[in-house]
C-alpha cells in the first residue's frame, strides 16, 4: 500500500451508505482505485475518478469480485442497525446481514494474499452498557475506553463483537501479515441518513412535530464525514490494530441537538419525558489521536446545519 493511498486498490462494502459515499470519495481523491460493494446503488452525484461499484447482496450473492479485483485494503461497513432496543423481527435480519455476511467478507480477506489491512467498522455497542447507563441522570460524562469492560448490549453489538474475535483468528492462525483495525463508531449522523438528526430536521422542513424521549440522555454524536476521515487514517496508520474507538470524544444531550435545531430552523417539539434508563455515553478518542494525529473536527452545530443544507436542497429539487 501505497503510503499516500494514490493507486491504492481498495474495497468498500457498504460504500452506498452514508459513511461509505464520503469514503470512497475520500479514497477517489487520494488516487486510490475503489471497488464499492453494496445492495443498494450509489447516488448519481457520485461520479469520482477511480470508483466501480457493484450493486448486490453481499450476504447471499457471490463474492468473487472481490479475489478478483485483489484489493491492498478492504473497509468493511455493510451492516443493518435498528434503534438500540431492538424489535423481535431484527433477530433474522441482524444474523443475515450482520453476522453472515462479515462471515463471508472475513473469509475472503483471509484468502485475499495481496491484502496488507482491513478496516472493520464496528460499533461501541460491544461495551457493557453497565458502565454508561443508569436509573439515575449522571453528572459527568461517562468516557469509554479500547479496554472498557465487555457485554454487547443487543444483538448488533454482539455481532460485532464476534466479528471482531474472527478477525482476531485470521490475523493470529491464518493471515499474521494482516493488519486489521476492529473501529469502535459511535453515534453517527450524516447527510441523507436514517439517523435521528436527519429524520428530525427532514419533520421539522415539512412542518411536522419532533418528538422526543429521554432528553437528558447524553451521547458522543460524530458526523459520518468525520468517521470516513477517521477510517481512512486508521487505514494508513502503521500502528494502528486492534480495536480503536472512533467518536467525537464530546458528550451531547438529545436536548443539546433539539436546541442546536432551534437556533437554525423553526421546530415543534412535543416532549415525551424520560421512558428508560439514562444513556451517558462518550468515547475515550486518546488512542485515535495518537494513533492518526488527527481527531474529529466537525461540531454538532457544523453537522447540522449542514444536514439542514442538503435537506432543504432536496426538497427543493423534488418534483
Amino acid at each position: 500500500m501505497n503510503p499516500d493511498f494514490k493507486d491504492t486498490r481498495c474495497v468498500v462494502t457498504g460504500g452506498a451508505g452514508v459513511i461509505g459515499r464520503q469514503l470512497i470519495n475520500i479514497i477517489s481523491e487520494a488516487g486510490g482505485t475503489v471497488l464499492s460493494i453494496d445492495k443498494n446503488p450509489l447516488p448519481k452525484a457520485i461520479n469520482a475518478a477511480g470508483i466501480t461499484h457493484i450493486t448486490k447482496d453481499l450476504a447471499t450473492d457471490s463474492i468473487d469480485e472481490i479475489e478478483a479485483f485483489q484489493p491492498e485494503v478492504m473497509f468493511h461497513l455493510a451492516a443493518a442497525f435498528e434503534r438500540s432496543k431492538e424489535s423481535p423481527e431484527f433477530w433474522g435480519v441482524n444474523w443475515k446481514d450482520n453476522t453472515l455476511l462479515s462471515h463471508k467478507i472475513a473469509d475472503a480477506a483471509s484468502r485475499v494474499k495481496t491484502l496488507s489491512v482491513f478496516i472493520f467498522a464496528s460499533s461501541y455497542l460491544i461495551y457493557s452498557p453497565a458502565l454508561y447507563m443508569s436509573d439515575s441522570l449522571r453528572p459527568d460524562p461517562v468516557y469509554l475506553r479500547e479496554d472498557s469492560p465487555v457485554a454487547a448490549r443487543n444483538v448488533t453489538g454482539a455481532s460485532k463483537y464476534y466479528t471482531e474475535k474472527e478477525l482476531d483468528f485470521i490475523m493470529e492462525y491464518l493471515r499474521p501479515d494482516l493488519r486489521a483495525v476492529h473501529a469502535r463508531i459511535y453515534r453517527v449522523y450524516g447527510k441523507g441518513s436514517r439517523d435521528i438528526i436527519s429524520r428530525w430536521v427532514r419533520a421539522a422542513l415539512n412542518g411536522a412535530p419532533l418528538t422526543a424521549y429521554n432528553k437528558d440522555n447524553r451521547f458522543d454524536y460524530i458526523y459520518a464525514r468525520d468517521v470516513a476521515h477517521g477510517l481512512y487514517r486508521l487505514a494508513l496508520a502503521e500502528g494502528a490494530a486492534g480495536v480503536v474507538n472512533l467518536g467525537s470524544g464530546q458528550s451531547h444531550s438529545v436536548g443539546d441537538v433539539l436546541r442546536a435545531l432551534s437556533c437554525l430552523i423553526d421546530v415543534k417539539i412535543i416532549d415525551r419525558g424520560s421512558t428508560e434508563l439514562y444513556e451517558n455515553s462518550t468515547a475515550d478518542i486518546g488512542l485515535l489521536t495518537n494513533l492518526t494525529n488527527w481527531h474529529p473536527p466537525t461540531t454538532l452545530s457544523q453537522g447540522i446545519e449542514e444536514i439542514i443544507q442538503y435537506e432543504r436542497e432536496v426538497l427543493k429539487a423534488a418534483p
